[in-house]
């Protein structure tokens, strides 16, 4: 390339066994989506694909896939092996119905279209989908879940033999990503696959495969059975990796990101390609390339000193002993005890926005065939009231259209609520907005203190601006005072506080630049030059690796002690959510379907959750120390239609502790056991209520209709 050229993997050698699930983790850009295409030889240009890929369709059968004709490449590609793209949505043709990409993919392999229908039935029956309605609907008409859900049959349809599948549950949620991870579980054994799973989420790969290899800088570092590796991994890499994932059971303080970045591809260093960022690195390190050190069982590690690592750098997952318990168990005493006032931050002072009874609906886009019809209307967000205090963390986590990213948008007067209202250190935002009543603070003042990071920071900044600039457009804005040096001096130094070192090279560079973790601190530097007193980080973290997430949240809470910031962070990954809340002495809130059905103190929403949407969450939240526990906690995977929400408490078409009065009645919150910092919304609360003498709903009754 033009740089040089670009080893994107590096002499990679690996043996997949029959019918086993091989898990491979690493970092974004180390190699793993690279090395999924290589087993389908589908590099594309200018990638050049050199070695030996041998498929072995039975024991005394060898293919070299790098050397047979066009046409049995193509009979091997979903027939004998095949893929499950990352993105479902661009994997499918939006103008085709899902029946025609099955047809198509039948008919290209010359199979009976009749034969291989039915197969489509099963296997979305077994994917939890109602067969006939997906395959009549459109990519676009189904949620996020739904169209991951068809690409999996869609990809085993031809009956291969192995399934490689590139981060398929990347971009779901907690309880879908569980339930996919349950169901290729099933699927394996029904249909004795070998499966290449790959991910940079190590929890997922702790309760779904065999083994694990472990990349870094393009080539493998260990590999071992998932146990021996969870437990007792031998690499730093594969240590500080597993320190650096948020997980609910290890002690928050003890999480440590890895310093230091992965090696460009195009000076990758001599030696351990790992030593810039290793503490244990010696000269021999840096001299000698490495083999492959056998640590019994099938385990075997690339470093010099993987004794010396397993003794010096100690795995926080491994520290929930009986001591952590106890600590636990103390935390939830006092948490309880101390609990007092409403469902948040004990505070005399006004908070610093009040949200009050606030509800949000949306009437949906109609199209040319749809002039007649009256509009449906969608509830994003009903009867929702909480404070922000000074400093205070509000995590936000539910599935996706929950109604969370509506919610934060209103709570920083990006969005007018349909009902209720928000107001900023007393003053209604809105009202200041429409310059309406006596208005103690101009609106121009609340949109400066009231901020936002998107969830994709890349596509909320200019490609054709370099970071200086789009970083001087608000200071130009709103501090019209400051002459060109003040405003570049300003911007070095914000750069500086948040890491990016040295400031003027990094404010001489275009978006694209910059690395996922390096523009995440840009849209990070671009809301704190306005010294905003809430900041709403959407999925902030969400598309950055699990080595970065850690280091990011620590800088959210080392610039919320320098700018007195508050956030409001949103999240579906309760690890997340748990962590910055901890560590900020803030909430989570729990939402379902426009609600917020569980607020309190981390430790009291993961350690003892009221709410069974909550224990669902909690259950569907990957663990390193997974105990194998699969039991889905759901009577129903997919959530209601928004449009037409359940009446009753909405959550009772998937509850499996509903009972009659819940089809009916709508909980309010509540606080448990009489404290009111943890309040849940539901009815097992409170021990003298009437649904304790009511009749469990069955299994079958009130099934919920699919979303589209």
């Amino acid at each position: 390339m033009e740089r040089g050229e670009s080893r994107v993997l590096d002499s990679v050698s690996i043996d997949i066994q029959r019918q086993e699930v091989l898990g491979i983790v690493g970092e974004s850009g180390s190699g793993k989506s690279m090395f999924a295409s290589a087993l389908l030889d589908a590099i594309v240009n200018p990638g050049q694909l050199s070695g030996s890929i041998t498929y072995h369709p039975s024991a005394d059968e060898a293919v070299d896939l790098l050397n047979v004709s066009t046409e049995e490449l193509k009979q091997l590609r979903w027939e004998e092996i095949s893929m499950v793209f990352q993105g479902a949505m661009s994997s499918f043709n939006p103008t085709m119905q899902i029946r025609g990409h099955f047809e198509e993919t039948l008919k290209a392999h010359d199979y009976d279209v009749d034969g291989g229908l039915e197969r489509a039935h099963e296997l979305l029956s077994d994917l939890y989908l109602e067969p006939e309605r997906i395959l009549d609907s459109y990519p676009h008409e189904l949620s996020g879940g739904m169209r991951q859900r068809a690409l999996i049959a869609l990809s085993l349809v031809l009956e291969p033999r192995v399934l490689v599948m590139d981060e398929p549950t990347a971009a779901l949620d907690l309880l879908m990503q569980q339930s996919i991870i349950n169901l290729l579980s099933e699927l394996k054994e029904k249909h004795d696959l070998t499966l290449v799973f790959i991910t940079h989420d190590l929890p997922l790969v702790a309760e779904l495969c065999d083994r694990v290899a472990v990349l870094y800088a393009f080539d493998f570092v260990e590999v071992g059975p998932t146990e021996d590796l969870i437990d007792g991994a031998g690499h730093p890499y594969t240590r500080a990796l597993l320190n650096a994932t948020p997980n609910l059971n290890a002690p928050p303080d003890e999480m440590r990101p890895i310093e230091g970045s992965a090696p460009d591809p195009v000076a990758v260093p001599d030696g351990c390609s790992y030593h810039p960022r290793c503490d244990l690195a010696t000269e021999e390190c840096i001299e000698q390339s490495l083999p492959y050190y056998d640590m019994g069982d099938g385990h075997a590690v690339a470093c010099h000193h993987r004794e010396q690592a397993v003794d010096e750098i100690p795995l926080s997952h491994l520290e929930t002993n009986d001591a952590s318990k106890a600590v636990t168990e103390s935390t939830l005493k006092t948490t309880a005890q101390t609990s007092s006032g409403d469902a948040n931050v004990d505070n005399e002072s006004e908070p610093v926005i009040s949200v009050d009874d606030v509800s949000i609906h949306f009437e949906e886009e109609t199209g040319v065939f749809d002039l007649f019809k009256d509009p449906q209307t969608v509830h994003a967000v009903d009867g929702v009231s909480f404070d922000i205090e000074e400093n205070d963390v509000i995590a936000l986590v539910g599935e996706s259209g929950c109604g969370k990213t509506t919610l934060g948008k209103s709570v920083i007067g990006l969005q007018r609520p349909t009902e209720g209202n928000i107001r900023y250190r007393g003053q209604d935002i809105w009202d200041a907005k429409d310059r309406k009543g006596e208005i103690e603070i101009p609106f121009k003042q609340i949109r400066r203190s009231l901020q936002i990071i998107h969830q994709d920071p890349g596509s909320s900044l200019n490609p054709n601006k370099k970071v200086i600039s789009s970083l001087s457009l608000p200071l130009k804005k709103y501090r019209p005072d400051l002459s060109r040096e003040e405003r570049q001096n300003h911007i070095y130094g914000m750069l500086e506080t948040v890491g990016m070192s040295p400031p003027d090279d990094y404010a001489g560079r275009y978006p694209h630049q910059l690395s996922g973790g390096e523009t995440q601190r840009v849209a990070l530097v671009r809301a704190l030059l306005m010294n905003p007193h809430v900041i709403l980080a959407d999925e902030a973290i969400s598309a950055l690796d699990v080595s970065l997430r850690v280091d990011m949240m620590d800088l959210f809470l080392d610039l919320q002690d320098t700018f007195n910031t508050s956030y409001v962070f949103i999240s579906h990954d309760l690890s997340n959510a748990r962590y910055l809340a901890e560590m900020a002495g803030g909430r989570i809130a729990v939402m379902y379907l426009g609600q917020i059905v569980e607020i309190g103190p981390p430790e009291q929403i993961i350690h003892n959750p009221q709410h069974p949407y909550t224990k669902a969450l909690r259950w569907a939240t990957p663990d390193l120390n997974s105990d194998g526990d699969s039991d889905l906690p759901l009577r129903s995977v997919d959530i209601p239609d928004p449009v037409n929400p359940p009446s009753g408490c909405r959550f009772h078409t998937r509850c499996p502790e509903a009972r009659e009065t819940c089809k009916t009645d709508s909980p309010e919150l509540i606080g448990e056991g009489n404290g009111e910092a943890h309040q849940a919304a539901c009815y097992r609360v409170d021990e003298s209520h009437e649904y304790w003498d009511g009749e469990p709903i069955s299994e079958a009754e009130d099934a919920p209709e699919m979303n589209s």
